[in-house]
């Protein structure tokens, strides 16, 4: 889990350096175009042709537009914002998926989980402090990409659990190629050789890093995994001073340690209901 979290942020790091000479989606577009192949090759060899086919394709292409929506956001926001204060932001996602599940899921959230997810929020606030001398509106893109992937992670709960975690894969990177496909050739820039390297490399650590934490939950408890999602922030920090020479104020820090404690403790909260006899 922590190396496939380590490889999701510099992922992003490259999308980062990408963004000032591509737009979004067609950073998606060409990241994905390297990586399908990838995944394809290692689901025929692991699972076969079966592994491909889906009764699900329409649940699939609706997943596959929100991560394309979730992708443009949070690049746009990655131009703009240090990558350690767009990851504290990600960490949202969670805090959203509790409160969603209840209209969505039809799922009870006690009062305990609803404080929890009130104080994320809050967390967030800190962070993106709205009407402050601050304040960037790129903030709110980072923002809509973690309600984005909030929606995304609660879909797969309308799959039938006999699909298989392959199957899956190769529709998450196959719809979104196509979306991204539609939008570029309006907004396509030349790809510069020294570029492709970079391309090749987010395919790659995303690809990667995707199986690893795929892996870690195969494997282990989810509430025993899951937090270790959190380390992402240590790696956007030291890879964003490196690089960029950023350096996040004490604020987004704040934020975020508010972020990581509502979110641990719904983990906690949810593991310890699920324990329970019914």
């Amino acid at each position: 889990m922590c190396v496939g979290v380590a490889g999701l942020v510099v992922n992003d790091a490259l999308a980062k350096a990408l963004t000032a000479h591509y737009p979004p989606l067609q950073i998606l577009f060409v990241r994905n175009a390297f990586a399908l192949p990838m995944i394809v090759a290692t689901v025929l060899a692991l699972g076969g042709r079966s592994a491909l086919r889906t009764s699900h394709l329409r649940l699939h292409a609706f997943r596959g537009l929100l991560l394309t929506g979730g992708a443009g956001l949070f690049f746009s926001g990655l131009a703009v914002l240090p990558l350690a204060e767009a990851t504290a932001l990600i960490f949202a996602a969670p805090i959203f998926i509790t409160a969603l599940s209840v209209p969505l899921l039809r799922e009870s959230v006690g009062w305990r989980r609803w404080t929890a997810v009130i104080v994320g929020f809050l967390g967030v606030l800190i962070i993106v402090r709205p009407g402050g001398t601050t304040f960037q509106p790129a903030s709110l893109y980072v923002v809509g990409t973690a309600l984005s992937y909030a929606l995304f992670m609660i879909s797969a709960r309308w799959i039938d659990r006999r699909e298989g975690a392959w199957t899956m894969t190769v529709y998450v990177v196959l719809f979104p190629l196509l979306f991204s496909g539609l939008a570029v050739p309006f907004a396509w820039q030349p790809l510069q050789a020294p570029h492709l390297p970079l391309f090749l490399a987010q395919a790659v650590f995303g690809t990667l890093s995707m199986m690893l934490i795929t892996q870690a939950f195969r494997q282990a408890p989810a509430a025993i995994v899951a937090p270790f999602d959190y380390t992402a922030l240590v790696w956007a920090s030291l890879l964003g001073w490196l690089v960029w020479g950023e350096i996040p104020d004490d604020w987004t820090y704040a934020g975020a340690a508010v972020i990581i404690a509502s979110g641990l403790y719904i983990v906690i909260r949810e593991t310890r209901l699920a324990r329970r006899p019914r």
